[in-house]
Protein backbone atom coordinates (compact mmCIF):
# COMPACT_ATOMS: atom_id res chain seq x y z
CA UNK A 1 0.00 0.00 0.00
CA UNK A 2 1.65 3.54 -1.23
CA UNK A 3 -0.06 6.66 0.50
CA UNK A 4 1.28 9.89 -0.26
CA UNK A 5 1.54 11.63 3.44
CA UNK A 6 2.97 14.76 3.83
CA UNK A 7 3.48 16.59 7.38
CA UNK A 8 5.27 19.74 8.86
CA UNK A 9 5.86 19.96 12.71
CA UNK A 10 8.12 20.78 15.36
CA UNK A 11 8.12 18.68 18.94
CA UNK A 12 8.17 20.40 22.34
CA UNK A 13 6.26 20.28 25.81
CA UNK A 14 3.40 21.54 27.41
CA UNK A 15 4.24 24.65 29.34
CA UNK A 16 2.24 26.29 32.25
CA UNK A 17 -1.98 25.94 31.84
CA UNK A 18 -4.02 29.03 32.63
CA UNK A 19 -7.97 28.50 33.96
CA UNK A 20 -9.44 31.93 33.09
CA UNK A 21 -13.18 33.30 32.54
CA UNK A 22 -13.58 35.44 30.05
CA UNK A 23 -16.40 38.35 31.37
CA UNK A 24 -19.32 39.45 29.76
CA UNK A 25 -18.80 41.83 26.92
CA UNK A 26 -15.20 40.63 25.68
CA UNK A 27 -14.72 39.80 22.34
CA UNK A 28 -13.40 35.72 22.23
CA UNK A 29 -10.41 36.50 20.53
CA UNK A 30 -9.10 39.64 22.02
CA UNK A 31 -10.08 37.97 25.33
CA UNK A 32 -7.90 34.82 24.59
CA UNK A 33 -4.96 37.36 23.56
CA UNK A 34 -4.83 39.61 26.87
CA UNK A 35 -4.78 36.56 28.51
CA UNK A 36 -1.98 35.22 27.13
CA UNK A 37 -0.31 38.63 26.94
CA UNK A 38 -0.92 39.03 30.88
CA UNK A 39 1.09 35.45 31.78
CA UNK A 40 3.74 35.54 29.21
CA UNK A 41 2.26 32.91 27.09
CA UNK A 42 3.40 33.28 22.82
CA UNK A 43 2.12 30.03 21.47
CA UNK A 44 -0.74 27.87 23.19
CA UNK A 45 -3.40 25.24 22.00
CA UNK A 46 -6.52 26.19 23.49
CA UNK A 47 -8.17 22.98 24.16
CA UNK A 48 -11.37 23.54 26.57
CA UNK A 49 -13.64 26.59 25.98
CA UNK A 50 -17.12 27.09 25.85
CA UNK A 51 -19.81 29.36 26.93
CA UNK A 52 -22.14 32.20 24.76
CA UNK A 53 -22.25 35.09 23.00
CA UNK A 54 -24.15 38.28 22.37
CA UNK A 55 -23.67 37.17 18.57
CA UNK A 56 -21.46 35.43 16.37
CA UNK A 57 -19.42 36.05 13.58
CA UNK A 58 -17.65 33.50 11.71
CA UNK A 59 -16.47 32.00 8.35
CA UNK A 60 -16.34 28.91 6.51
CA UNK A 61 -15.42 27.34 3.69
CA UNK A 62 -17.06 27.45 -0.06
CA UNK A 63 -15.91 26.30 -3.44
CA UNK A 64 -14.07 28.58 -4.64
CA UNK A 65 -13.29 27.98 -8.47
CA UNK A 66 -10.43 30.71 -8.78
CA UNK A 67 -8.49 29.90 -5.76
CA UNK A 68 -5.67 27.58 -5.55
CA UNK A 69 -6.91 25.19 -3.65
CA UNK A 70 -10.57 25.34 -5.49
CA UNK A 71 -12.24 26.59 -2.02
CA UNK A 72 -11.65 29.75 -0.07
CA UNK A 73 -13.66 31.36 3.09
CA UNK A 74 -16.73 33.41 1.72
CA UNK A 75 -18.70 36.18 3.71
CA UNK A 76 -18.62 36.75 7.21
CA UNK A 77 -21.94 34.66 8.35
CA UNK A 78 -23.36 36.70 11.67
CA UNK A 79 -26.18 35.60 13.49
CA UNK A 80 -28.06 37.84 16.23
CA UNK A 81 -27.95 36.20 20.42
CA UNK A 82 -28.13 34.58 22.38
CA UNK A 83 -26.00 32.46 20.82
CA UNK A 84 -24.67 28.95 22.60
CA UNK A 85 -21.01 28.53 22.09
CA UNK A 86 -20.63 24.73 22.67
CA UNK A 87 -17.31 24.50 22.08
CA UNK A 88 -14.18 26.05 20.70
CA UNK A 89 -10.69 24.94 19.60
CA UNK A 90 -7.87 26.51 18.44
CA UNK A 91 -4.12 27.71 18.88
CA UNK A 92 -2.17 30.65 19.88
CA UNK A 93 0.02 31.82 16.74
CA UNK A 94 2.45 34.68 16.02
CA UNK A 95 2.45 36.57 12.71
CA UNK A 96 4.90 39.22 11.96
CA UNK A 97 5.16 39.62 16.20
CA UNK A 98 1.72 40.31 16.89
CA UNK A 99 -0.92 37.46 17.97
CA UNK A 100 -3.01 35.60 15.34
CA UNK A 101 -5.45 33.03 16.79
CA UNK A 102 -6.37 30.41 14.36
CA UNK A 103 -9.88 29.04 16.24
CA UNK A 104 -12.97 27.06 15.02
CA UNK A 105 -16.11 26.67 17.18
CA UNK A 106 -19.67 25.26 17.18
CA UNK A 107 -22.80 26.92 18.04
CA UNK A 108 -26.32 26.81 18.16
CA UNK A 109 -28.69 29.70 18.07
CA UNK A 110 -32.06 29.94 19.91
CA UNK A 111 -33.94 27.39 18.22
CA UNK A 112 -30.86 24.68 18.51
CA UNK A 113 -29.60 25.01 15.20
CA UNK A 114 -26.09 23.62 14.88
CA UNK A 115 -23.82 26.06 12.90
CA UNK A 116 -19.66 27.08 13.18
CA UNK A 117 -16.79 27.55 11.40
CA UNK A 118 -13.47 29.91 11.69
CA UNK A 119 -14.41 32.68 13.89
CA UNK A 120 -13.24 36.39 13.70
CA UNK A 121 -11.57 38.51 16.11
CA UNK A 122 -14.11 41.35 17.17
CA UNK A 123 -16.91 39.88 16.41
CA UNK A 124 -17.75 37.35 19.61
CA UNK A 125 -18.36 38.84 22.39
CA UNK A 126 -19.06 36.89 25.22
CA UNK A 127 -23.10 37.30 26.94
CA UNK A 128 -22.80 35.51 29.94
CA UNK A 129 -18.90 33.63 30.12
CA UNK A 130 -16.41 31.61 28.20
CA UNK A 131 -15.00 29.27 30.10
CA UNK A 132 -11.31 28.24 28.99
CA UNK A 133 -8.21 26.42 29.83
CA UNK A 134 -4.96 27.81 27.50
CA UNK A 135 -2.09 25.08 27.45
CA UNK A 136 1.02 26.89 26.73
CA UNK A 137 3.13 24.99 24.46
CA UNK A 138 7.18 25.52 25.05
CA UNK A 139 9.90 24.87 23.10
CA UNK A 140 8.62 25.41 19.38
CA UNK A 141 7.69 28.65 17.54
CA UNK A 142 3.95 28.50 16.41
CA UNK A 143 3.47 31.06 13.63
CA UNK A 144 0.98 32.01 11.37
CA UNK A 145 2.87 32.39 7.68
CA UNK A 146 1.98 32.59 3.70
CA UNK A 147 2.08 29.16 2.20
CA UNK A 148 2.68 29.07 -1.62
CA UNK A 149 1.29 25.79 -2.12
CA UNK A 150 -2.24 26.82 -1.07
CA UNK A 151 -1.42 30.54 -1.21
CA UNK A 152 -3.00 30.82 1.95
CA UNK A 153 -1.69 32.18 5.62
CA UNK A 154 -1.39 28.60 7.56
CA UNK A 155 -0.07 27.17 10.73
CA UNK A 156 3.47 27.49 10.49
CA UNK A 157 5.35 25.42 13.36
CA UNK A 158 9.54 25.64 13.83
CA UNK A 159 11.81 24.03 16.31
CA UNK A 160 12.97 26.70 18.75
Amino acid sequence: MSEHVRVQYAAGRVGKSVAARLLPGTDLLTGIEEVCRQNGILYASIANCFGSFQRAGYLYLIPLPEAKVGAGYGDIHRVEGPVEFLNGTGVVCQREGQYEIHFHATMCDKEGNVFGGHMLKGENPVLTTVDLVINEIADVQMLRSYDEETDLIQFDPKQG
